[in-house]
């Protein structure tokens, strides 16, 4: 049976009771808070014991806030999962004065009793010296003192929270060595993670044609998806891609500009793959003998086999595919876009996740999850640093509130990647609405979410469909070679919304936006940030019709009366106020507006 009197409730953060760590980024300050409950009337103090990723302690001060309940911070300043606990205590001496204040208060008199308490207590003097004594003493006598469960919390570098992507096929800039040359321009774009699709041989069994037809033509390079050949596995480089010194040269080139390499993990096998002959035991078979292909109805991959998660080799199986990991961190890949994470189980990736960041501590993992919200959060849970989110199908006004506050939700286990397009969806959105769709979604996509990412040929518009209601793209660069080249008209407005995220710390920090009122359901307005830091977004999300309305600033959001805002778009400055501001935007544009200091 516990001897204290105190319990402590509600420790934030926490998830799932505990279970799993709530997540943050070194040069955050973890807000910390709980709820403190005594019998009696004593008065109540409490820390926050810290325990850092290399093991060392200290303690932050909580203070009480409002009722019970107590908060405070402590800084996350490294990468790794910090523990921490409050700790409450009675502190007699304060409350010893406290009553002889209220009793004093109250008219009485005869205070002997209770003067000889305090002398018992602080030992002889005034009372104004025991006052000075109370404070002195009120961290370093504890009575009573109780300890919270342990929370943890994994901190990451900050990449994992924000950063721009721009995803592309080596096959079609020339291999490594042709992204070698494409990599400074991207950086100067405003870039930060170039990802990568499977860089790895292609299966030539049951390999897919152009415009995913059943089998290819002669010449025709099948799927990045279809890893494994003669040449080797999930370990190994297509030799048309180049060599691991071209790796290497890559990864150096991209360092030198500012920007990380991103590669694809898919645990999946084309029927060419050395381990189906090395490892059959990995795989499931049917009773004839025969591997069975993966399905998703209505698609089908007939190019690819998947593992066996049910093994008895799963240990071994388990180790190999973190070797594959570990292999090309070595190599200076710390980010991994984790294909269809939701169809692997769980326990593997918490366990793969913590092996390799046991290694390689910086390491990334998005997780590319279109499934149902409890498993989007749980992979999250587990160790995923990021996750891609439904934006890409969330259109309307109605839509992209209920994306985002969900997203909100979910802050402390997920953060959001979002993309307008990537090589398996072009959304209807885009095919109708042309260049207005791309650019509303652009500048959507940018300032929503700390982390955004476009696929190659967004900038150029690209919006052809395989057939009518298909989000597959027309001659998919998924089947097919391309000769790409980095062209397109919404360049200029890309590398202008990644300067003004790399200048404003409202769109890079993740921490919620303020919906604002429009009056019009075609027009989305939205602030980030407060006071001289506020971005103020105004979207036309109609891809065919001039919206006209207002942006209503409310008096809480920190803003003087009357006061001067520049379009980081346009460069016009107009003078708003609080309350209603009249807004006029053609199909598809846009106002990003900062506060001019006066």
């Amino acid at each position: 049976m516990s001897a204290s009197r105190i319990t402590i409730l509600d420790l934030q953060p926490s998830i799932d009771c505990g279970r799993y760590p709530a997540k943050a980024c070194v040069g955050d300050r973890v807000e910390v808070s709980a709820l403190v409950v005594r019998d009696g009337h004593e008065v109540l103090r409490a820390t926050i014991r810290v325990t850092a990723p290399d093991g060392t302690a200290r303690e932050e001060p909580l203070r009480p806030v409002r009722g019970d309940v107590f908060a405070g911070s402590f800084a996350a300043d490294t990468v790794g999962r910090y523990a921490f606990t409050v700790v409450a205590w009675v502190d007699r001496h304060a409350g010893w004065l406290a009553e002889h204040d209220r009793k004093l208060d109250a008219g009485q008199e005869d205070m002997s009793g209770e003067l000889a308490e305090g002398e018992a207590l602080f030992g002889p003097g005034s009372i104004a010296e025991w006052r000075e004594r109370a404070a002195a003493l009120a961290d370093r006598e504890r009575s009573g003192a109780v300890a919270s469960d342990v929370r943890e919390v994994d901190t990451e570098r900050v990449r994992a929270r924000e950063g721009a992507w721009y995803e592309l096929f080596p096959r079609s800039w020339g291999g490594l060595a042709g992204m070698a040359k494409v990599v400074p321009e991207l950086a100067a774009l405003g870039f930060d993670v170039v990802y990568l699709p499977p860089i790895h041989p292609i299966g030539r069994t049951n390999r897919k044609g152009a415009n995913n037809a059943p089998s290819a033509g002669p010449g025709e390079p099948g799927s990045p998806w279809a890893i494994g050949a003669a040449e080797g596995g999930h370990d190994a480089i297509h030799p048309e891609l180049g060599t691991t010194d071209d790796l290497r040269r890559l990864v150096a080139v991209a360092a030198e500009h500012g920007v990380e390499l991103a590669l694809d993990l898919a645990i999946q096998m084309s029927p060419d793959h050395p381990w189906l002959a090395a490892h059959p035991e990995w795989f499931q078979r049917r009773p004839d003998g025969t591997l069975k292909y993966a399905e998703n109805p209505p698609k089908r991959y007939q190019d690819i086999h998947n593992v066996d998660w049910e093994t008895p080799e799963r240990e071994a199986l388990w180790e190999a595919l973190r070797d594959v990991v570990v292999h090309w961190c070595e190599l200076g890949i710390r980010i991994y876009r984790v294909d269809n994470p939701h169809t692997k189980p769980l326990p593997f990736w918490e366990w793969l996740i913590a092996e390799v960041r046991a290694l390689f501590p910086d390491t990334i993992f998005l997780s590319e999850a279109f499934t149902r919200p409890a498993m989007m959060t749980t992979l999250g849970k587990v160790g995923f640093s990021q996750s891609y989110t439904y934006f890409t199908w969330k259109n309307s006004k109605v839509e992209l509130v209920e994306l985002v506050e969900q997203l909100r939700s979910w802050r402390l286990c997920l953060r959001p990647n979002l993309w307008p397009n990537t090589p398996d969806i072009l959304h209807a959105t885009l095919v109708g609405g042309g260049r207005p769709a791309f650019e509303s979604r652009l500048v959507l996509a940018a300032t929503l979410s700390p982390s955004y990412g476009i696929y190659s040929g967004y900038e150029a518009c690209e919006n052809v469909p395989l057939r009518e209601g298909s989000e597959e793209y027309l001659d998919s660069e998924k089947y097919q070679l391309k000769e790409r080249t980095l062209d397109g008209p919404l360049l200029p407005l890309v590398k202008r919304l990644n300067e003004i995220r790399r200048a404003r710390p409202a769109l890079r920090e993740g921490k919620g936006v303020r919906w604002l009122e429009t009056l019009d359901d075609g027009l989305l307005a939205y602030a980030l940030g407060t006071g001289l830091d506020a971005v103020l977004v105004v979207v036309n999300i109609d891809p065919t019709t001039r919206r006209t309305g207002v942006c209503e600033i409310p008096v809480d959001l920190g803003l003087a009366a009357s006061f001067t805002v520049h379009d980081e778009l346009s460069g016009l400055d107009w003078r708003w106020s609080r309350g209603h501001n009249y807004v006029s935007l053609e199909p598809g544009r846009s106002h990003v507006l900062t506060v001019v200091p006066e």
